[in-house]
């Protein structure tokens, strides 16, 4: 819950503009005097905007961040919002708490400026503590050295697809360095500052009688991770038999450890060679193998890290047994559209990912467009016009290396780009991830009105993968089926027949006169221009390899200069 305090009518006018732009459901309105209002906001929600000046309102948290119990890993994030609404400042908890990424909305909702003063977020720098590990050990400390340049020690680096990261950070540098330590064992003692970020890549098999009691479950997990060196932190999941999908013990000991279960048919554990078979589970469940068998599975491994274990209850016979098995390292590979080329249509969640990674692939002209929204340090591998195959096979290898990759196009990545080359490639062995942007149908239908109102589909006119023959095949089923096409690759100095033919296909079943035809090139770029004009007055020698070219179906129309196609609906008729 965001708790929103303010002091004046224009505080509170802000408050309830900001209430009203975000979710319903995570947003109170405090009211009576400040003082009271923010202490009891401070108790009772994750996070604070307060629409007051920062000094009032430093004096007003001072006290509750010096109280016992208060810790940055447990204070809500604040942001204050000055009363002129100019600034969105986060105050307090800028990434455990959230801050930095609340002042961020509550710009967007108040037409403000955030402003984030936390060091590694200033100068560009991923945040040890925002990766979405679990992080323990001396935060500040390492950030620190990170931030002046001096040595630090990466260990295990190679077992999470890391952002980029400054060049001095690495792991040649000297013992007793500053030590950023990766993994899901448990912390030992480093002579420098450390840190450890926890892998969640550890995956208990459970096989438990029925009835087992939860806290027999929940002791056996625990020490035979502990027994083996390894944190509860690094766990992924629990596994086990689907005849166990209902027992409570089980279920209640994943809640206790916050891991979700995955359960498999005996039939699948069965198939998998153990080292401790046994007659027990497969006269009960029908597999000679719960737990060790579970743990590989769940973890797709084939050594077990720990084999079975039974837990030793007093006065009565086990009820439960534990395997552990570790998930292997795998990459990333994020599939990053950026829309057409302006940079307010590049989307929030491309700019995470493209700061998200360590190594960007890409045409040399895309990448050069976003270099300013890359972290320092991020590798690049940029190649010319027609390195596709190269691309595709480069950002792929990449990430089966273990490695946080970007594979940037233009527009949506899937449409016509580097998508379905990639993924062609790729196994199931590494993340993928899709991000996917504004395409330049979609950009140019917006230039030219509403040609894509009803049913529509984009046809390539590029014959060099494609063969003439399936092309026009593909475009007169388009004419018979009286959609509106968007043609894409329309005409270059190589390929300038092809768009002729395809209009005169469309011809035959348009009414060339009437039927609108837009043409947008460069959408979103400086040189961006368009027009509307009909089947029967384009001029083929306008249209490139930057333009889009959009033919309406019988009932498109231009109407007042704008291209539109009716949706249909009754109420219009």
């Amino acid at each position: 819950m965001i708790g929103l305090i303010a002091a004046t009518a224009a505080g509170r006018q802000a408050a309830t503009q900001l209430a009203e732009a975000l979710r319903p459901d995570e947003t109170r309105v405090y009211e009576g005097p400040v003082g009271e209002a923010l202490r009891r906001a401070y108790g009772e929600c994750s996070q604070l905007v307060c629409f007051l000046a920062t000094g009032a309102t430093v004096r007003l948290l001072a006290p509750l961040l010096a109280a016992e119990g208060s810790d940055k890993h447990s204070d809500p994030g604040v942001v204050c919002v000055d009363e002129a609404r100019r600034f969105a400042v986060a105050l307090v908890g800028g990434h455990e708490g959230g801050a930095n990424a609340l002042a961020a909305r509550v710009a967007a909702a108040l037409d403000a400026q955030p402003v984030v003063t936390t060091a590694t977020d200033a100068i560009g720098l991923p945040g040890l503590d925002t990766l979405g590990l679990a992080v323990t050990g001396e935060v500040a400390a390492v950030s620190r050295a990170i931030l002046d340049g001096a040595p630090v020690r990466l260990l295990g680096g190679d077992r999470f697809p890391l952002p980029a990261l400054p060049t001095n950070v690495s792991g040649d540098a000297p013992a007793g360095s500053p030590t950023i330590v990766v993994g899901d064992e448990l912390p030992d003692s480093q002579a420098g500052p450390t840190i450890h970020l926890f892998t969640p890549s550890l995956v208990v098999g459970v096989g438990a009688s029925k009835g087992a009691p939860t806290d027999e479950i929940l002791t056996l997990v625990r020490a035979t991770l502990a027994d083996a060196g390894l944190s509860e932190r690094g766990l992924h999941s629990l596994a086990s038999v689907d005849a166990k999908a209902e027992e409570p013990g089980l279920l209640a000991a994943a809640a206790e450890l916050g891991v979700p279960v995955r359960f498999f048919r005996a039939a699948e554990l069965a198939a998998v060679a153990v080292p401790n078979p046994s007659d027990a589970p497969l006269d009960a469940v029908g597999t000679p193998s719960v737990a060790e068998a579970a743990a590989l599975l769940g973890a797709g491994a084939h050594e077990l890290m720990v084999p079975k274990r039974k837990s030793a209850p007093e006065g009565r016979a086990a009820m439960a047994t534990v395997a552990v098995a570790r998930r292997p390292a795998r990459g990333r590979l994020a599939v990053v559209g950026l829309g057409p080329g302006a940079r307010d249509l590049v989307t929030e969640r491309a700019r995470t990912e493209l700061r998200r990674a360590s190594v960007i692939v890409g045409l040399d002209q895309y990448v050069d467009q976003i270099r300013d929204l890359l972290r320092p340090g991020v590798r690049i591998e940029a190649t010319g016009l027609g390195a596709e195959e190269e691309r595709a096979r480069s950002a792929v290898r990449l990430a089966q290396q273990g490695l946080a990759v970007a594979l940037i196009g233009s527009g949506d990545a899937g449409v016509y780009a580097m998508a379905s080359p990639a993924l062609a490639e790729a196994g199931d062995d590494i993340d993928v991830v899709g991000v996917p942007g504004v395409t330049a149908a979609m950009a140019a239908a917006s230039l030219l009105g509403a040609p894509l109102g009803h049913d529509h589909v984009s046809i390539s006119l590029s014959d060099l993968h494609t063969p003439w023959e399936v092309i026009e095949r593909r475009v007169r089923a388009a004419a018979e089926a009286d959609l509106v096409v968007t043609f894409y690759n329309p005409r270059s100095r190589a390929r300038d027949w092809q768009l002729p033919k395809a209009l005169a296909i469309l011809s035959e079943h348009r009414d060339a006169p009437t039927t609108p035809v837009g043409i947008a090139r460069s959408v979103s770029r400086p040189d961006e221009w368009h027009k509307v004009t009909t089947l029967a007055t384009l001029d083929p020698a306008e249209v490139d390899m930057f333009t889009v070219v959009t033919v309406g179906n019988t009932a498109s129309r231009e109407i007042a200069g704008r291209f539109v196609t009716p949706r249909g609906y009754r109420w219009q008729e």
